[in-house]
Parts: structure tokens; sequence; C-alpha cells
């Protein structure tokens, strides 16, 4: 049952869940890569994919409403100053690593769509930090999940329940961060 909702459902699930945050996704399918329900060479096409299509909307949504967005949403404007501190500073290197800065990873897009950085300049190096991002974050999953046979021994008789545990801590994360945002939405 679990195996067959992996393989049927698992790359669409990726897709989906890297184009809107990402990282517990990402982990998760590496993890489910180690146990060999997916591919994690299509666990990275499917993060990169996501995360890129994600990002690049962000920006045009942040060309387009940006300050309209930001004077609407004050939760949002304590972190894009932020961003804007940063990427004053370090430009390029914001772009190509924004996605391991915790709490900006949503917002950045789309203040440096706000910005003057140009499209095509955002593009390429977001295509290569998107690259980048998904193929440590994949592999860091597919090495957690063999730590975790290496600390169980043979990971086939708990396979089902280490997966339980990895997915129930991921929803328990994404459920924190929606709670603490849409906490400071109400402030």
């Amino acid at each position: 049952m679990l195996e067959s909702l992996l393989t049927e459902y698992g790359y669409p699930v990726l897709l989906v869940g890297t184009f809107f945050e990402g990282e517990t996704v990402m982990v998760l399918g590496g993890v489910a890569a180690h146990l060999a329900y997916l591919s994690l060479g299509w666990v990275i096409v499917c993060g990169f994919a996501g995360t890129l299509s994600g990002d690049q909307l962000y920006f045009f949504l942040g060309r387009r409403y940006g300050p309209k967005f930001l004077a609407s949403h004050p939760d949002w404007q304590a972190r894009s100053q932020r961003v804007y501190r940063i990427m004053d500073k370090y430009p390029v290197l914001l772009i190509l690593g924004f996605r391991f800065l915790y709490g900006l990873r949503t917002v950045t897009p789309f203040v440096i769509g706000m910005s003057n950085i140009s499209y095509l300049k955002f593009t390429l190096l977001n295509i290569s930090g998107a690259g980048l991002w998904a193929l440590v974050i994949g592999l860091a999953g597919f090495y957690f999940g063999h730590a975790v046979e290496l600390v169980l021994g043979d990971i086939q008789h708990y396979e089902h329940i280490v997966l339980a545990l990895v997915c129930t801590v991921g929803l328990l994360i994404w459920g924190a961060f929606l709670f603490r945002s849409h906490r400071l939405r109400r402030l």
C-alpha cells in the first residue's frame, strides 16, 4: 500500500511540495529514494523543477504587485527589510543561496522582483541556486535514510515505521510553520 502510493504519487507530491516550500518534502523524497520507492535522480529533478518554478512565480509577483502586497502584509515587511540588507551587500550570493536561509525562502524572490535586478540575471542565478539546493537537500534525505539504516540494521523491517515517523515530523514542522505564519498575519 505505502509502496504503491509513493511510486504513484511521489513525484507529483515532490513537484507541488517544492513549489511551495520544499525542504521537508525533499528530505522525504531522498529517504524514499534510499528505500528504493523513488529514483534519487528524479527526486532531484522534481525538486529542481518545483523550486525553480515557484521562485520564478514569486519573482514575477514581486515585480507586478510588490509594494501593494507589502503594504497589506506587515508580517512580510520585517523579512523584506532583512532581504534588502543582504541584497545590498551580496546580491549574487543571495540569489544563489536564499533557499538555505530559514524564514526567507518565499519572501526573497518576491523582494528581488521588486528590485532593479533584471529578469535574465535572476533566472540564470536562480537556475544555478535551484540545482544546488535540489542536489544538496535530495542527497541529505538520501543519506539520512542511509544513516537510519546503519543505526537500525535491516531497515526493511522498520521502513514503514521510519517513513511514518519522518512524515509525521515533516507534517509537524510544516504545521508549526503554517501556524506561526498565520499567527503573524493576524498581528
